[in-house]
């Protein structure tokens, strides 16, 4: 079965199976990621403190953890958490927001992929690149010039990693280290709202959940950019694109998601 039809399938076997994921994400974004897990067909339960994280885990499908508003308590969380997924043999998707901003961010990263065993990491060029082992300039959470391509930082985070590495931009590139798969789908829209990245990593641990890492991960960000394209081609505001971001997430079939997907193995 092509990957296009893989990606159909694992979006009528994820809202078939509603799986419940645990997101320990950051407070800009949180009520979004719930709301877009719901919209999509899963089911998101929110618990970042280290008294009760694990035990949420046990009762998960999936765990995404999110860097974007670290805190002490926050990445102690999510060690325990992802400890438990290893133990349950659920799907963890680690967002490393802003990963090379701080050095805080830059020493809970290095002890979270230590610690927790990663399905995948999604997140933009410059994050990719720096837990590839590249130098390069950081903006805040956006992605910089790093003089490294996608594709090059995808493949070369997964081969040091051990797991799925994602870049999401303009196009988007998914590597396991020898298998590749190009995205070229979405719409500028994306960047100029709060989370969509946040978001896409959440969407991916729900994938992942009821299928592979490598197709749960490209799942979650095609179904991220074409929700994207159908909501760009009804609104041109950022207020009213997230709107219509949020209804096409509900609504869109199995068949128009295959049918509007610009996938390519490499």
């Amino acid at each position: 079965m092509t990957l296009n039809r893989l990606i159909g399938h694992t979006l009528a076997d994820m809202r078939g199976m509603s799986p419940l994921i645990h997101c320990i994400t950051n407070y800009v974004t949180a009520g979004d990621t719930a709301n877009m897990l719901l919209a999509a067909g899963a089911s998101p339960i929110m618990a970042d403190d280290p008294a009760e994280s694990a035990e949420i885990t046990a009762i998960a499908q999936g765990l995404t953890l999110n860097l974007g508003t670290p805190s002490a308590s926050r990445v102690e969380a999510m060690l325990r958490s992802g400890e438990k997924a290893a133990e349950r043999g659920i799907p963890v998707i680690f967002d490393p927001v802003g990963v090379a901003c701080s050095e805080f961010r830059r020493n809970s990263a290095a002890e979270i992929i230590s610690r927790v065993k990663l399905t995948a990491v999604r997140g933009n060029l410059s994050e990719l690149s720096y837990l590839a082992g590249f130098s390069g300039k950081e903006r805040g959470v956006d992605s910089s010039d790093t003089g490294i391509s996608p594709e090059t930082a995808a493949k070369a985070a997964a081969e040091r990693l051990g797991c799925v590495c994602a870049v999401t931009g303009a196009y988007d590139v998914i590597s396991d280290g020898m298998r590749n798969a190009i995205i070229r789908n979405g719409t500028p829209l994306l960047k100029k709202i709060t989370g969509a990245g946040c978001l896409t990593s959440a969407l991916c641990a729900a994938f992942c959940s009821v299928s592979d890492g490598f197709t749960g991960t490209a799942a979650g960000i095609a179904f991220m950019d074409i929700c994207g394209e159908l909501a760009a081609e009804r609104t041109d505001g950022a207020g009213s694109f997230r709107a219509a971001l949020f209804d096409f997430a509900g609504s869109i079939t199995p068949q128009l998601l295959m049918e509007r997907l610009d996938i390519n193995e490499c």
